[in-house]
């Protein structure tokens, strides 16, 4: 068994998530590999395991619950949080992961590979490109934590969304201002979460056009 297998199982029940065996242990081959790609590669500041698996697995993890359902892209994905966890605890759920930074997406997708993965394809790109977004299409769910402004990101999404599409930005504190601006073009819900072992502020916004 994972040295880790127990923290991550009681944290994902802490969150109020059934996850299979199955898919913890994929999460864990995630983050082993992520670790050691991290050696020569730098992929994430974050080093320890064990602070890995709060403030990227757990973190990631704890919007599971409130996400919409549906095709989903993770832009500015980085090591692919959240949209790898999202991928590997929901294997019917077709994710594309984007990110310009090319060592990011290497990773990403030599681990695709490695495991065979069905539903989640990397794609190197800038979120403003337009043969990626015309390629890509439209999505039902749009999620980051890489972006500091709301706005910025609510712009880098536009292209990608139909009508009915739901913006899901993981944030730390609410950016009040922020919000209060976008309430004339979106319906928003902001959710509080609360990741086990973490004492921070987590919020999920959720935002879908009037």
């Amino acid at each position: 068994m994972h040295p880790f297998f127990k923290d991550l199982q009681q944290g994902a029940q802490a969150l109020g998530l059934n996850l299979s065996e199955e898919a913890l242990n994929l999460l864990l081959k995630y983050q082993d590999a992520l670790v050691l790609w991290n050696k020569a590669y730098n992929l994430t500041a974050i080093r320890e395991p064990k602070e890995m698996l709060v403030k990227h697995l757990l973190d990631s993890l704890s919007i599971l619950n409130d996400l919409p359902e549906g095709r989903l892209l993770d832009i500015g994905t980085g090591g692919g949080m959240p949209g790898m966890i999202i991928a590997l605890c929901q294997p019917e759920r077709q994710c594309v992961l984007l990110d310009a930074n090319g060592k990011k997406i290497r990773f990403l997708k030599q681990f695709i590979a490695d495991l065979k993965l069905q539903n989640v394809i990397a794609v190197q790109t800038r979120v403003e490109n337009t043969d990626s977004i015309n390629e890509l299409g439209q999505f039902d769910v749009i999620t980051s934590r890489a972006f500091a402004s709301l706005t910025d990101f609510v712009n880098a999404s536009k292209p990608y969304m139909h009508q009915d599409s739901i913006i899901a930005s993981m944030k730390g504190l609410i950016p009040e201002e922020e919000v209060e601006a976008f309430k004339t073009q979106f319906k928003i819900d902001i959710v509080a979460l609360k990741v086990p072992r973490l004492d921070e502020q987590r919020h999920l916004i959720l935002m879908k056009q009037l």
